[in-house]
């Protein structure tokens, strides 16, 4: 049975290389798509503070995000690509670190306590499958330390996985 072990968040780097090494145990023989999203999402915002939503959107066209696990509120289901910061950041192929969604044109207000978030492509054999998406009610809760932290679990999640 896996259990997380508490993390010391002074130093980002080392809380992302722990999280990343927990991720990495918790996914450890599984290749099920889904079964490792539920547990990287409900892992991230177990650990993670300042969180109200933490999750997937999986790439089911190339005109389309639907949505896959997460913790949070209700969401959104299906996000049309080049819309919000999901979709913006499948067409730029990118993360995007959207400090306040409020001044971001075409945010897309799934629970309207959100005011920071980050995006973060997963991509496997330079195709891009979707998207790990965080959400706080905190302006400015994300930073690129963060961004490149939650880069290295989608690389996890997604050797893990594909």
């Amino acid at each position: 049975m896996f259990q997380t072990a508490k993390i010391d968040q002074a130093d980002k780097a080392e809380f992302y290389r722990e999280l990343g090494q927990q991720l990495a145990g918790l996914l450890h023989g599984e290749r099920d798509v889904i079964a490792n999203a539920a547990n990287t999402s409900a892992l991230m915002f177990e650990m993670m503070p300042e969180l109200n939503w933490a999750g997937f959107y999986f790439l089911k066209s190339k005109e389309e995000l639907v949505l896959g696990p997460f913790q949070g509120r209700t969401a959104c289901v299906r996000i049309a690509v080049g819309r919000g910061v999901c979709g913006t950041a499948v067409a730029k192929g990118q993360s995007i670190l959207v400090e306040d969604v409020h001044a971001f044109p075409g945010h897309i207000a799934c629970d309207a306590a959100s005011r920071s978030e980050l995006v973060v492509p997963l991509r496997h054999d330079g195709e891009i499958l979707g998207v790990i998406d965080l959400d706080s009610p905190v302006a400015s809760r994300f930073d690129a330390d963060d961004q490149a932290g939650i880069e290295a679990l989608a690389d996890i999640f997604v050797k893990a996985s594909y």
